[in-house]
This record gives structure tokens, sequence and C-alpha cells, in this order.
């Protein structure tokens, strides 16, 4: 049985559970789920290697619909705001950008890829025009004719509100799970720069055997991404749910959850 169900399991039994135990159960998950990082601790994915898998077609973290997760949790997103502008970190063609800004809100997006961004323009059919970045050496920014989207193709660090504020929301699906493990912290630092006052931050991340699996996409537990915000932001996990498929079997693992966090900033 593993901690999460020893939980479970003390929480539900018709005995009564003395509080000492039932805290000693959860610090003991606690430091499972911490202590599960050092598998993935070490590992390194090079910009060059996304590029890669792109122009090889490797992109099986793309999904060709709108995410499931986002489309129930939208409302947390916005919050009954309009014309709000959404960031999408490391953004590929995500479908989802099209869908927010058909939504009536626009959409800034970064990626490495120029031949995603392109693509996600084609593919939508959506005319654009592309210019340079002065700011970044060898950046392109490429705004859409039609819809209010703006993508910048560029390394994420090299991104900041300079460029176009700071943000109402953020949707992090695929991001903060791609990065390098070892690049959190100033992954973190960037996203909370970028938030502004009133901005509602949904954030997908995945939990799974890091040892049977070494990513990407990595395991980001629930207590790291206190770690990582918490000093700056109310968390709040939204949802949790089973998104185990025949994709994640392959890849030698027995199970995997998808969390669903919404984060704001703290008002003080």
């Amino acid at each position: 049985m593993n901690n999460s169900e020893t939980f479970k399991r003390l929480s539900i039994t018709k005995k009564v559970v003395p509080l000492c135990r039932l805290f000693s159960v959860a610090c003991s998950c606690t430091r499972t789920n911490l202590n599960m990082l050092a598998a993935q601790a070490d590992r390194v994915m090079e910009l060059g290697e996304w590029e890669e898998r792109w122009q090889e077609n490797r992109i099986g973290f793309h999904q060709p619909h709108i995410h499931k997760l986002l489309e129930k949790n939208v409302d947390q997103l916005f919050a009954g705001r309009t014309g709000v502008c959404c960031f999408f970190p490391l953004c590929g063609k995500a479908l989802d950008m099209k869908w927010v800004a058909d939504l009536g809100h626009s959409v800034v997006g970064v990626e490495i890829s120029e031949k995603a961004i392109r693509q996600f323009f084609e593919e939508n059919k959506l005319a654009y025009r592309e210019e340079p970045v002065p700011a970044i050496p060898g950046a392109k920014v490429f705004k859409s004719s039609e819809k209010n989207i703006t993508l910048y193709q560029c390394d994420l660090y090299s991104f900041s509100s300079s460029f176009e504020g700071k943000f109402g929301a953020i949707w992090d699906r695929g991001s903060l799970v791609a990065i390098n493990p070892g690049d959190r912290e100033k992954y973190a630092s960037l996203i909370i720069s970028l938030m502004a006052k009133d901005c509602r931050y949904l954030l997908d991340t995945f939990l799974y055997n890091p040892e049977l699996f070494k990513g990407p996409p990595f395991l980001v537990p629930n207590e790291q991404v206190h770690s990582l915000f918490g000093e700056s932001c109310d968390i709040e996990l939204l949802q949790s749910v089973d998104s185990f498929t025949d994709k994640h079997r392959a890849w030698g693992v027995d199970y995997l959850t998808e969390n669903m966090h919404l984060l704001t900033l703290k008002s003080n």
C-alpha cells in the first residue's frame, strides 16, 4: 500500500485515529513524494532537443483537442472577466490558444520551435505576420491578423514583462512539467514576475513513479508546487484525476494522476 492509500484509509476508517498518527502519515507522504524527485533531479533537455522533436514530428505531448481540464476549469481561469490577456508558456501549437481567443480574450505565448508556431497559424487557417524582437537576438514574434494572438519564438527565460506587460491569466499545461527539474526555481520566479495582481494561474501537473520513466514530462509533486510558489501565492488543488492511458503504460509507468492547481498572488 502506498502512502496516499494509507492516508486515505486512515481518514475514512470508522475508528478514531489519533491526530498525531494522521500527522505522521501525512509527513511520511510528503517525504516520500519529495524523495521521489531525486530520480529525475539531474535530467537535462537542451533547447535543441526540443526543436529536434518538432522537426522530426516526435510531438506526442501535443494534444489534437482542447484540454479537458481547461474546458472544465475555464471559469476558474477567467472568473467572469472579459478581455483578459492570457499567457501560454511553452505553448507549442496548442489548440487551447485559439479556443481562448475565440472566447474573446487575448493570447501571448512563448515557444522555442518556429515550426510549431507556424503550424499553429497554418493549421488554424489564421493569417499572421512576423517581426524580429530587437531585445532578444535571433528571436521573432508572430502576430495573428485576425485574432488577438501573439507568439514569441525564443528561449522562455529571455522573455519578461517588458514585452507584453503582466498577465491576468496563465494556462500552464506542459510547461512546468517539461522544463529541466533543476530550473524550477528560476521558472517559478519568472512566472510570478509575469502575474498581474488579479492573475489567475492554472497549473497542470503529473504524479507517477519517476523510477519507471525518466521524463519529460516530469513528476511535480503537490508539495513542490507549494515550495516553489507558496511564499508568493495562495494555492488551491481544484481537481485530481486518474489520467492513465495506454500511452502512459508504454512509458513503463503503472499509474498517472493529473492535478489541476489554481494559484493567485497573496494580497500582502
